[in-house]
């Protein structure tokens, strides 16, 4: 028997995501998640903070020598950041 209001779980959750806005913090939850599992713990360990707003994503990182380093990875981040979330969510990468 089909009903013609049944719709798929998926597609019920992805709009209720975008009706309470939750898309942005979902999204930056697993930037932080991809930053610690592919940057390793000597990364990790001099990073500040990780913000995503707007599709800029903001690193913060205690070591002006790893900031210098990384400042020339910022397409490559950019890059690896968009394929993990599947799709065009990270427009640019700031490193402070």
């Amino acid at each position: 028997m089909h009903l013609d209001n049944q719709h798929k779980i998926k597609d019920v959750l992805k709009d209720l995501v975008n009706e309470l806005r939750w898309k942005e913090p979902l999204n930056e939850a697993k930037v932080r998640e991809v930053w610690k599992s592919k940057m390793g713990t000597t990364i990790n360990t001099y990073t500040k903070d990780i913000v995503l707003r707007k599709g800029k994503l903001f690193i913060s990182l205690t070591s002006a020598s790893l900031k210098h380093e990384l400042s020339y990875e910022k397409e490559k981040i950019q890059k690896m950041m968009n394929l993990e979330l599947g799709g065009a969510y990270v427009t640019e990468v700031v490193i402070r």
